[in-house]
């Protein structure tokens, strides 16, 4: 059955999630249903189905609020598997909405990806009296299967958003997600994909002079690569009142804990940063932390001025620069290198 084949990796989240009651969208518990019993419904509803073959792979079943690097590892060796295998369309994962948007962005980091990787969600449980999950899941498999599909994106409520981009904006409503001032990169209507421009994600690894090399030359090998501990990247946010405490705090040794490696700040603005807090981030930087600055702001992007103290991770969000960072700093750990 050449190249007739979809990969289908669950992961868990809302979408495979239970309550007792179907009144219920937020008292469920995440990650109960399998994958098989997400996709068997839809059959019988899309009889195009029929003409596909389906390998379903449970990778994970967890919330999507307890997502780690030994997940994204295994979820990458599975991506990468349906990559090497000629038989396979499309890579299609199922997965929670609380970093759905991290996960999106580290597998279009590491990954090159040669046929579509499409993530897809639901803000509602299995259970619920109308699950968003369902329409979701369908469709997520016509993005994967349309033509003009590449790279990895998110299906969400309709709409199809680069995976560099995407971020959630909403806490409730079924339509979470944003791609912010670009915008969507398509939609979905009645199964036909309607594309607005091209899904072109970013390599994002090579900021502030630090190559990436390292990892795609890792990831060749990416059935062997379990990825290994990370350095520690941690957050921080600049606010009204901030201090440099937070950051004084993270630097402390701690028994078991490895040395802060790495520091992205969500600024105010701009990416303006506190006084106080500037402070503690000139003291970490003083020992060797590498500090990027981001915006908590949804919309817009650090724009860079003419005499910049701190590299803003352009255009990303803080958790993304997070992720961004972590994996240039590991490439260099993995190559033998010292942080530029």
């Amino acid at each position: 059955m050449a190249n007739r084949k979809v990969l289908i990796l669950g992961t868990g989240g809302t979408i495979a999630g239970r309550a007792e009651a179907a009144g219920d969208n937020v008292g469920y518990k995440a990650g109960e249903v399998p994958v098989h019993e997400l996709l068997a419904p839809l059959k019988a509803v899309a009889p195009w189905m029929a003409e596909w073959q389906w390998d379903l792979v449970q990778v994970a079943q967890v919330d999507s609020k307890d997502m780690d690097t030994a997940i994204w590892w295994r979820l990458a060796r599975a991506v990468q598997a349906g990559m090497n295998d000629p038989d396979v369309r499309a890579v299609v994962v199922t997965h929670g909405t609380d970093t759905l948007e991290e996960t999106a962005f580290f597998l279009s980091q590491v990954m090159v990806c040669s046929k579509p990787v499409v993530l897809t969600c639901a803000m509602r449980p299995a259970s619920a009296l109308v699950p968003d999950g369902p329409q979701n899941l369908l469709d997520a498999l016509c993005v994967a299967l349309d033509s003009q599909a590449q790279g990895v994106c998110v299906v969400a409520a309709g709409w199809v958003h680069a995976a560099d981009l995407v971020t959630k904006v909403h806490t409730y409503r079924v339509d979470a997600f944003s791609s912010g001032d670009s915008g969507p990169v398509a939609c979905v209507e009645e199964g036909r994909v309607r594309w607005f421009r091209k899904n072109l994600s970013k390599s994002y690894l090579s900021i502030d002079g630090m190559d990436s090399a390292a990892i795609r030359v890792a990831l060749g090998e990416v059935a062997q690569l379990d990825g290994g501990a990370w350095p520690r990247v941690e957050l921080a946010i600049s606010h009204a009142g901030a201090s440099s405490a937070v950051v004084d705090a993270l630097l402390l040794p701690l028994p078991g804990v490895p040395p802060l490696a790495g520091l992205v700040v969500a600024g105010t603005g701009n990416g303006t940063v506190h006084t106080s807090l500037m402070e503690g981030l000139v003291r970490a930087r003083s020992v060797g932390v590498k500090v990027w600055r981001s915006t908590r702001c949804v919309l817009g992007q650090v724009v860079p001025g003419p005499h910049e103290v701190w590299p803003p991770a352009v255009p990303l969000s803080p958790v993304k620069a997070r992720v961004a960072m972590s994996l240039g700093l590991w490439g260099l750990q993995q190559a033998g290198q010292t942080c530029p």
